[in-house]
């Protein structure tokens, strides 16, 4: 069926819901092929797409389709529990009530948040209840105009690729998707709300984290939740550890339209301006951003009386080296410790975990392979999780929860930044001498949008154009490329299989002077992504090597 044909179908169909009916009327033709040229899919981080109507979008018809599917995969499995959060943004409200009024009309109890909550939350709840499942509506940190879904599994850990398969088996064996509706006579008893119980029960475990309670807290913090869900955990477990927190007080409540924010994403310069605003007018030590859904955080620091902004690899290696740091000073010792990034992630991080005597475990991108980690060795012991993060401003301190957790990192960060000030020291200092320990590593990414199905189109010729013609970057031998999608690792003139990950499109180029270089279609937009991870004798030398390689691989990726 082609896009004209299943727009038609949309549009005669008796059942579709007049707002999305009264969108339909109004669409152009370029907007109608968007919308219907194909379905929006589960990847990287669930369900996730713009808003609006037709098949690729989030809507309620697309929402409730996922949802029954999931319905259907729990019951086929004897699964009859279900936890759902949801964020601030547009229609998320709406989509949490009517999935937990789908899963009733299956006979599936719903346990629904009585208000907004982050996601980590989510995934705490999951566990907490002893739910077999979990629903978030959440688009993280992507722009207003996006919504998403993501589904989890009994452990409150996303749903890995072999679970999400079965469950997308459910969904394309559903017929008629429009004519999907909760029943008007379901159970009521079957939805029940979740008070205030899990919420104090989440904040304990975050403060149980702390590693030295009694270090003097005798700075400020400035603090932004972006208009989303963690101003209330954070603000509570800041304030309950003895923390001088102050919030930017125009993007304190929740806002789907963002109205107080240039974005939300704590990857993008527009997040910290609020907050730097702030922390000037408060001389504040330390700044503290975090995504809508409440997984990420971002970090500034005041050094030398200008504050500086850290990324995520940065923000990553820097909670490594306090917790194991700290954890060596305390004589907590630990079972075969093991920190958890992904192959995207700098090596910085690897690094600072062999410097400390500490494995490092790579997956793909996305944490649910982190939370599967954690799964399988809480199950046969042979190792310990210490840490988990990735490149994109996540991490998770304490896998009570098996999602990125921006709280647990919030608090973490806090008592790291009070741990070097007894010292005389910053975060800033801290992170260069873990470049004196382990060299100098400056990590940067880009992206190119490419949106609609002449996008997709380019998008897989670019992917298939560096396959066939590998790149070349004058002046540094690559050691090794690695194709997770083929699952080949080429070194010279030799052809490696390998299994260690699920097949993925990425390509990562290994350097003789240990940078790299890995390449991705993005899993939840419409983009190409490129990871640029250098290494020098220095920092600004390794910062004037990554703007080398990008204007390599910007000839290609384009």
């Amino acid at each position: 069926m082609n896009y004209l044909e299943k727009y038609e179908m949309w549009k005669n169909h008796p059942n579709l819901p007049e707002s999305l009916r009264k969108e339909l009327d109004n669409l152009t033709e370029k907007e109608i092929e968007d919308a219907f040229y194909t379905d929006v899919k589960f990847q990287t981080a669930g369900m996730r797409g713009l808003m609006g109507v037709g098949p690729n979008r989030l809507n309620i018809v697309t929402v409730r389709k996922a949802t029954q599917g999931f319905a259907n995969y729990l019951n086929r499995n004897g699964k009859k529990s279900v936890a759902i959060g949801y964020d601030n943004r547009f229609n998320s409200y709406e989509f949490a009530i009517d999935s937990a009024a789908l899963l009733a009309s299956n006979g599936i109890k719903a346990y629904v948040f009585d208000s907004l909550r982050p996601t980590p939350e989510l995934s705490f709840a999951v566990r907490y209840l002893k739910c077999d499942g979990g629903i978030m509506i959440t688009a993280s940190h992507n722009p207003k105009e996006y919504n998403g879904y993501k589904l989890y599994d009994d452990t409150g850990c996303q749903l890995i690729p072999e679970m999400a398969d079965a469950v997308i088996k459910e969904i394309d064996q559903l017929d008629d998707i429009l004519s999907i509706a909760p029943k008007a006579d379901y159970d009521k008893n079957l939805v029940v709300y979740i008070n205030d119980e899990v919420d104090k029960a989440y904040h304990e475990a975050v403060l149980s984290i702390r590693l030295n309670k009694d270090l003097k807290k005798d700075f400020r913090i400035a603090y932004s939740p972006e208009h989303g869900t963690s101003y209330i955990p954070v603000m509570t477990t800041l304030k309950a550890a003895g923390y001088d927190v102050v919030e930017v007080e125009s993007q304190k409540n929740p806002d789907p339209a963002f109205s107080n924010t240039k974005t939300p994403n704590p990857e993008e310069a527009g997040a910290y301006e609020g907050v730097l605003a702030l922390a000037k007018e408060i001389d504040a030590e330390l700044l503290l951003v975090c995504d809508p859904d409440g997984d990420r955080m971002g970090v500034g620091v005041k050094h030398h009386g200008e504050y500086r902004i850290l990324n995520g690899n940065q923000t990553g290696a820097l909670l490594l080296e306090y917790i194991l740091r700290a954890k060596e000073e305390l004589g907590i010792k630990e079972h075969n410790p093991c920190m958890f990034n992904t192959i995207v992630t700098s090596d910085i991080g690897e690094a600072v975990a062999r410097y400390h005597g500490v494995d490092c475990e790579k997956t793909l991108t996305g944490f649910k392979y982190i939370g599967d980690k954690v799964r399988t060795y809480e199950k046969n012991h042979e190792k310990t999780y210490v840490f988990g993060y990735e490149e994109s401003y996540g991490s998770l301190i304490a896998p009570f929860v098996r999602d990125k957790d921006a709280t647990q990192a919030c608090l973490m960060l806090a008592e790291e930044c009070a741990y070097y000030r007894q010292m005389g020291m910053t975060l800033v200092d801290a992170l260069e001498d873990i470049f004196a320990k382990v060299g100098a590593y400056y990590d940067t990414q880009f992206s190119v949008t490419l949106p609609g199905a002449s996008g997709a189109q380019r998008l897989q010729e670019i992917m298939s154009t560096i396959r066939n013609n590998p790149l070349v970057i004058p002046g540094y031998d690559i050691l090794k490329i690695e194709d997770y999608k083929l699952q080949k690792s080429y070194e010279g003139d030799k052809v490696t299989d390998f299994r260690k990950h699920d097949i993925s499109d990425v390509l990562k180029y290994y350097l003789s002077d240990g940078s790299f270089i890995a390449i991705r279609p993005s899993g939840t937009e419409p983009k190409c992504k490129v990871y640029l991870s250098t290494k020098a004798d220095s920092y600004e030398k390794a910062i004037a090597k990554a703007e080398e390689f990008k204007k390599i691989v910007s000839e290609v990726v384009r």
